[in-house]
């Protein structure tokens, strides 16, 4: 019998070279529904970690309509709609999703991190350009790096570095500009009015990413392009049902051309099965209720602001943000899994967020705020973590 080879003893190698610097990461599960409040390992803790800004995880309403749904269509579509057809609901999401974003038309994919990889390498290919945000999330790296077309990373945010760099670039194809209209792990907003008018002096395509501004930022949640009143102007808007709607999906909004380009070329659209039913129907649900009333977007950001007010009056470090993202920066990874663990021994769930999602000695605890916690809920959890800094002399 043949002696086997261990292929793998180099994993086992990295793994304990990660635990070694702090930096493997160890996923809680839990065992109730997605709300502001959560049960972990049998313990109640206050959620800091989702992205569950308007608190739709878990509402009846949204619940409802995912059941009703059910029973009407049943569950999955089948295969792809480029195949099998595709399925009322889905015509009913885009029709609508258009509407609340005030574009032309819009394209469901299965997540707003596949959204990315749909779009980027349908616009642009070898020979193109892209110039991207330094702090860009990782799906718009990845599909910059399908696209196959040359990038040119800019300074995260510096428009000046993005203009030197246009100067700099030799660019024979079509050229476009990606950015975060959120930016994830710290909370700070791109400057689209400015980074609009670069890709106009130049004639490059627009792109954003709003997955941390769906639902979060513009009139009722319409996103970043609302919020700088940028309609007609941005060529492409990404986004995800996956944290403001409480569900799961990526949208990609634009003109009626750029959606029927991605209807025939957009590889995940072509490749991969759409959305299931009750996801559609859920996310249906959030609009009316995101059109119906400001109360959710508004009491998000009422609590943003109250929790970044009390961690600054403690002294903590929240870094740059303008948005319900707060970042507590505590530089060395070791000493933010620390912090996180012990924040859990208060009862506050809160993850450690370390390389390589941040930068080496960038580590921090991100505290997302949502319209599920209630004034007393954030009172709690600032007192834990006044007890916990304190305790670890970070305050």
């Amino acid at each position: 019998m043949a002696t086997a080879v261990d292929n793998t003893s180099w994993l086992r190698d990295e793994i304990a070279g990660l635990k070694e610097q702090g930096l493997f990461n160890s996923i809680r599960t839990i065992e109730s529904p997605m709300d502001g409040w959560v049960e972990i390992e049998g313990k109640r803790v206050l959620n800091f970690c989702a992205n569950n800004y308007l608190g739709l995880a878990n509402h009846p309403a949204i619940k409802e309509a995912a059941k009703q749904a059910i029973d009407q269509y049943g569950v999955g579509p089948g295969a792809v709609r480029s195949i099998a057809g595709t399925m009322t609901l889905h015509d009913q999401l885009e029709e609508r999703l258009a509407r609340f974003k005030k574009v032309e038309a819009t394209i469901t994919m299965q997540s707003g991190f596949t959204a990315n990889l749909a779009v980027i390498p349908a616009l642009v290919g070898r020979g193109d350009t892209i110039f991207s945000d330094g702090l860009n999330h990782a799906s718009i790296i990845d599909g910059c790096r399908l696209s196959r077309a040359t990038v040119v990373r800019y300074e995260h945010n510096d428009l000046d570095d993005l203009r030197q760099k246009i100067k700099e670039t030799d660019i024979t194809g079509r050229a476009i500009i990606i950015s975060d209209g959120v930016f994830s792990m710290d909370g700070d907003l791109a400057d689209l009015p400015g980074l609009y008018e670069i890709a106009r002096e130049n004639g490059f395509l627009m792109m954003v990413d709003d997955a941390h501004g769906e639902g979060v930022l513009g009139e009722g949640g319409r996103g970043i392009v609302d919020h700088f009143g940028l309609h007609g102007k941005v060529d492409v808007e990404v986004g995800t049902m996956s944290k403001a709607f409480g569900v799961v999906g990526g949208v990609i909004a634009g003109s009626q051309t750029i959606i029927d380009w991605l209807r025939q070329r957009a590889r995940p659209f072509l490749f991969s099965s759409a959305m299931t039913i009750p996801d559609v129907a859920a996310c249906l649900q959030a609009i009316d209720m995101l059109e119906e009333s400001t109360e959710l977007v508004d009491r998000l950001w009422s609590n943003g602001e109250f929790f970044q007010h009390g961690l600054k009056e403690m002294g903590f470090d929240t870094g740059h943000t303008e948005t319900p993202i707060i970042p507590v920066m505590l530089g060395e990874a070791k000493l933010a899994r620390e912090f996180s663990k012990r924040l859990f021994e208060e009862g506050v769930f809160a993850m450690a967020i370390a390389y390589p999602t941040v930068a080496r000695g960038a580590a921090r605890i991100r505290v997302m705020n949502t319209a599920a916690h209630t004034q007393d809920d954030l009172k709690m959890g600032l007192e834990a973590f006044k007890r916990v800094g304190e305790a670890l002399e970070v305050i």
